[in-house]
């Protein structure tokens, strides 16, 4: 157990840690009361590696197993504590200040006091534990910046998109790259929703709330930027050949298109030499 010691800062820092550890408690000795533990406010994040321990949280008994995260603050009515026969492995971290209290109490309301983190985030917090346990918080700014590291990984586990919306996120970010990278080939819904791997409708929805663009939309002001590119930097390309290498070979719908978007046809836009302000 290491109890952390820093010098006060002249300001208020609103996470602040106030001890950090790692144990094994193999007896019965082993026993915190939330309600005797004074009156200033503060908060105690547990991760157990092995074994397990056992808490009452309002009058709730709940086994906290290995890979389980506990979660409580100070002062309340909790105690946790070790059965005989049992043995508990965990590393810790507490603090106080009103982010840490905040951010601990929203996730406590929203989960109760016994967490299934992910694996990245144990080994987050558990990296902080061990920073200040190596004496990095040397000053107030220091162990605050570890402190508020550890409850922003926590409310990033917990609040954080999910491991489907992050896949989905994956999905639409190479559907864009697929789209950057074929802008004369068939670049349909049904096509686009093919390469992310989601259905026409889902893919649309997705798709629009990422980019804030309906897909054919996207692709269409897609194709025109390469057009306007084309137009002014090969200038010995026709203009039949520029349409078709952004997947409009029609000339008169490619045409039709370009000047609704720029004001002009592809002829005067040449002419003119206007891509630079047609890009911004």
């Amino acid at each position: 157990m290491r109890s952390l010691s820093v010098v006060r800062s002249r300001v208020n820092l609103h996470t602040m840690p106030t001890s950090a550890g790692y144990e094994v408690r193999e007896n019965t000795n082993y026993s915190w009361d939330g309600r005797l533990r004074g009156n200033t406010p503060f908060t105690v994040l547990q991760h157990t590696i092995s074994g397990r321990g056992s808490l009452r949280y309002e009058n709730r008994d709940i086994k906290i197993h290995a890979g389980e995260t506990l979660l409580v603050i100070i002062p309340h009515n909790h105690r946790y504590w070790l059965e005989k026969g049992d043995r508990w492995e965990y590393f810790w971290i507490s603090m106080n200040g009103i982010d840490a209290l905040r951010i601990h109490e929203t996730v406590l309301n929203a989960h109760g006091p016994v967490l299934k983190l992910k694996s990245k985030t144990i080994d987050r917090l558990a990296n902080c534990t061990l920073r200040l346990l190596k004496g990095e918080a040397e000053t107030p700014g220091a162990a605050s910046a570890i402190a508020y590291e550890a409850a922003m990984h926590l409310h990033d586990d917990v609040f954080g998109p999910s491991d489907r919306v992050l896949k989905e996120q994956n999905s639409i970010t190479r559907t864009m790259e697929h789209i950057a990278a074929n802008l004369g080939a068939d670049l349909s819904v049904d096509v686009l929703a093919s390469v992310a791997g989601l259905s026409r409708a889902h893919f649309s929805r997705s798709f629009a709330s990422m980019t804030g663009l309906p897909p054919a939309e996207y692709v269409q002001q897609r194709r025109m930027r390469r057009a306007a590119r084309l137009l002014t930097a090969n200038r010995e390309m026709s203009i039949k050949e520029i349409a078709a290498l952004c997947g409009m070979p029609e000339n008169n719908y490619f045409s039709k298109v370009f000047r609704k978007a720029y004001g002009i046809s592809p002829t005067e836009f040449r002419t003119n030499g206007m891509y630079a302000s047609a890009d911004k």
